[in-house]
């Protein structure tokens, strides 16, 4: 497929003047990294929480990628606004979750050109940078038709991140969550669902990144928030004493 105007044949050496602006600093930097090797020029790799917009003005990159962890909460694209108002012609991409109809709308409301998945492949950003450089919308189909399905056809809660947040989720990586939620460490967690120390880490890790957070106390507060923790099962904790069993453990290992 070829693109019109400016932007010619979207092959790799028409590389795209672009910023990534995420604020998980790791999964910015991996981007940029990765759009680089694709033989684009990637100006910065930031992740400030505030200041995005002035960063974004400054530096005035044909697309700026802009990641965020809530699409559908209120305030999250004043930066587009402001972008768009001080440099109408940089094409903002936003990089997010799996969308509600709320946040795809507030997107595009706001002036972005397009809504790419966190969890997309670098082809399908590439496309979607390519595709906003040239002045089309860049969204996937699927999700267009996903929003426009809710939209036609609500479920009895449309809005409902907890549950969209649960579904990003596998089973194991549900039972993480709810154990970081309760303070456990990777100790604490390895234990309780007999794993290894370093199996326990990976999860977490995917766990954060799926996520879109960058800290342990981030992904409980985001779940803490949205009601995810009251549809997860609870697991047992790592040290809960099971029917039958008297607890024998002495010292300063003992719970207490």
């Amino acid at each position: 497929m070829k693109g019109r105007g400016a932007c010619g044949n979207w092959g790799v050496s028409m590389g795209v003047r672009l910023m990534v602006v995420d604020d998980h600093r790791l999964l910015a930097e991996a981007l940029a990294s990765a759009l680089k090797l694709r033989g684009h020029r990637v100006l910065a790799a930031a992740a400030p929480a505030a200041g995005a917009a002035e960063l974004v003005i400054s530096r005035a990159p044909e697309v700026c990628l802009l990641g965020t962890a809530t699409p559908a909460e209120p305030g999250m694209f004043d930066p587009v606004v402001k972008i768009k108002r001080e440099r109408p012609q940089v094409a903002v991409v936003v990089l997010g979750p799996v969308p509600s109809p709320r946040g795809i709308a507030a997107a595009f409301a706001a002036g972005a050109s397009g809504y790419v998945r966190h969890d997309e492949r670098i082809e399908g950003v590439e496309r979607a940078i390519m595709k906003a450089r040239a002045g089309e919308a860049a969204v996937a189909p699927q999700l267009l038709h996903g929003a426009f399905s809710e939209l036609l056809n609500p479920a009895a809660q449309p809005d409902d991140e907890g549950q969209r947040l649960l579904q990003m989720l596998t089973p194991r990586e549900v039972e993480v969550l709810v154990r970081v939620a309760d303070g456990e460490d990777t100790r604490l967690i390895a234990a309780g669902m007999g794993i290894a120390p370093s199996t326990a880490r990976t999860h977490v890790q995917r766990v954060l990144m799926k996520l879109g957070v960058g800290s342990r106390l981030e992904a409980a507060a985001l779940a803490a928030r949205t009601g995810l923790l009251d549809r997860a099962e609870r697991p047992a904790s790592a040290y809960e004493e099971r029917p039958g069993e008297a607890d024998t453990r002495t010292g300063p290992d003992s719970p207490r």
